[in-house]
């Protein structure tokens, strides 16, 4: 069906944009030649994740650039501007901590996730293996060398002063050299030089035992041994100093293993696992990998070491970073090594992720034969929760290709404060579509609420004001308060579920997901605000004394801890006791 527009296709590099029914773009991709890559998915037979990628392709669209690295780059410009479902994104990976040594007069240390909202990061270490690695470095440093602690200057020294951890920036006038002299020896440190940093623990060690004060010296004893333990890990016989990452692969039954080692200072201080589907050609797919890898979560070492057939001299154009290719020698043993802990990985996992596709996507396919629909990629799943009228809330959670996508999780805080189930339903509907609609956001598939025929008809009524034809869906609970079927199609049909089915699971996580999520809110708005409503009943609480007890309480339940004699502290005793029995009478 394709022919006629792909004989019209040029041997030249570009990018190719797959499309969907709806003229969404569900792929994007490069070649160095457009014509051939083009017409390889439409071609011979395929399997996995291409085959279902290519049965939903039912148009493309192509660029022509000069050059392979522009092609890379507008790939990668335009899987950020669509988010192609079936392009990987890494945006569901957990961030990994750094440390920052500030750019500042008076400089701090800080662990920093969010690498590229930092402007002059000029002093970043790491990655660290988790967060509490990455603070007890930093708790470790600052204990040794008195820097500035306070985010903003206070008017006078504060108990880190006092303890001798910070030199008073606020009112002192420190010497830069003095300063200068502090930043050098924790660069080293943090560059793994860590000599400096030992012999002034152990100095100290001797001093606190020269004092019998064996408790401060058993305290610097274990700062030795965390130096020694967690710090100085697994060394590489690299005496460079360079940092480097080094990429190894698995391919197998249509899955990518990908294993990355991150070498610092000679030593391997942590390694990134990740597992994906593949739709195109291996290699391209490892190439785009590593090019996104380095976008959002991860800094450019010196040198990246690649496995043969990865197109070393395009990444180095792209990164403008060296990108080698180890033919023989250490860094070709590190690169055998990553990839056999690639096909390990894999080994390990195969069979778990082919259970959880079977229960997530199997039932998602399920779930959009039984109800007829044409595609089934998007789902968008309501709850509401209020307690007798207050503090009436609604969420919004999004699962995508059968799994939860959490960055499009919404909370909505709604405006009528009372018991008014359809009210509130019909205020989150107009308003979650109402900006779908101005702001031209993805549309579901299908959207689902946690409520009988009432909340259907709702929600119906308001998408037919916003001219959108959207199925909606129903979950009925039994006598026992537990699911067990779907209320559906117009006119409704009740349609029971196998409580034993993957259909079944599949719903109820859903379910127990946005529920737990506009509880999760609930409770939070309840506890700002409910201290707030506690205090515009107390007689003898006007504006001035409810400003004061928010700004330092702030919820009820610090209030609730409270005794009468510590409340007559701060009220006069007739307010303090209507305050107390009100307090001790409210449930949480």
């Amino acid at each position: 069906m394709f022919k006629e527009k792909l004989s019209l296709v040029p041997q030249k590099p570009g990018c190719y944009l797959m499309k969907n029914i709806d003229g969404t773009i569900i792929y994007v991709g490069k070649a160095k030649k457009l014509k051939n890559r083009l017409s390889s998915y439409f071609r011979g037979k395929h399997t996995g994740k291409t085959a279902k990628l290519v049965s939903e392709i039912i148009d493309f669209e192509y660029v022509v650039v000069s050059s392979e690295t522009e092609s890379l780059i507008l790939e990668l410009n335009l899987i950020k501007k669509y988010d192609p479902k079936y392009n990987i994104l890494l945006r569901d990976d957990k961030s990994y901590p750094y440390i920052e040594l500030t750019n500042e007069k008076a400089p701090r240390l800080l662990v920093v996730r969010n690498i590229n909202r930092k402007k002059n990061h000029t002093h970043l270490f790491g990655p660290y293996p988790n967060v509490s690695a990455a603070r007890n470095t930093v708790n470790l440093l600052n204990r040794m060398y008195p820097l500035r602690k306070c985010q903003t200057y206070p008017k006078k020294p504060c108990l880190y002063f006092h303890i001798n951890q910070c030199l008073g920036y606020c009112v002192n006038d420190i010497s830069k050299d003095k300063v200068k002299q502090m930043t050098s020896d924790i660069i080293k440190f943090l560059k793994g030089d860590h000599t400096l940093v030992t012999e002034k623990i152990k100095q100290e060690m001797f001093r606190e035992s020269e004092k019998l004060n064996y408790e401060k010296a058993k305290e610097l004893k274990e700062l030795l041994d965390y130096i020694e333990i967690i710090l100085v890990k697994q060394k590489v016989e690299i005496h460079d100093n360079v940092d480097r990452d080094i990429f190894g692969y698995h391919f197998d039954k249509g899955y990518l293993s990908i294993q990355v080692f991150f070498i610092r200072n000679g030593k391997i201080i942590e390694r990134y696992s990740k597992i994906i589907t593949v739709v195109d050609e291996v290699l391209e797919e490892l190439t785009r990998f590593i090019a996104l890898f380095y976008q959002k979560k991860f800094l450019l070492p010196k040198e990246i070491l690649v496995p043969v057939g990865v197109d070393n001299k395009l990444l180095n154009d792209f990164f403008k970073t060296k990108v080698i290719i180890p033919q023989k020698g250490l860094k070709h043993n590190l690169i055998l090594m990553a990839n056999k802990n690639a096909e390990v990985l894999l080994h390990e996992e195969f069979e778990l992720i082919k259970k959880d596709e079977f229960k997530t996507i199997e039932a998602n396919e399920e779930l959009k034969k039984i109800l007829k629909l044409d595609k089934l990629d998007r789902i968008e799943i309501f709850d509401n929760s209020n307690l007798f009228g207050s503090f009436n809330v609604s969420g919004m959670v999004v699962f995508v290709d059968g799994k939860p996508s959490k960055n499009d999780y919404r909370k909505y805080k709604i405006t009528n404060d009372k018991n008014d189930d359809y009210g509130t339903m019909k205020e989150v509907i107009y308003r979650r579509y109402f900006r779908v609609l101005t702001d031209n956001l993805v549309r579901p598939d299908l959207i689902i609420v946690d409520g009988g025929l009432g909340q259907i008809n709702i929600a119906k009524k308001v998408l037919e004001t916003l001219n959108l034809n959207i199925p909606v869906i129903g979950l009925k609970k039994d006598k026992y308060h537990s699911t067990n079927q779907l209320l559906a199609f117009d006119p409704i049909e009740t349609i029971t579920i196998d409580k034993k089915s993957n259909l079944f699971h599949y719903l109820e996580r859903m379910q127990d997901e946005v529920h737990n999520y506009t509880i999760s809110y609930h409770k939070q708005i309840r506890s700002k605000g409910s201290l707030e409503s506690v205090l515009d009943n107390i007689e003898g609480i006007g504006p001035k004394r409810k400003k004061d007890l928010l700004k330092k309480y702030k919820t009820i339940i610090k209030m609730k801890e409270l005794s009468l004699e510590e409340i007559q502290t701060i009220l006069p005793i007739k307010v303090a006791q209507n305050l107390y029995n009100v307090l001790k009478d409210y449930i949480l």
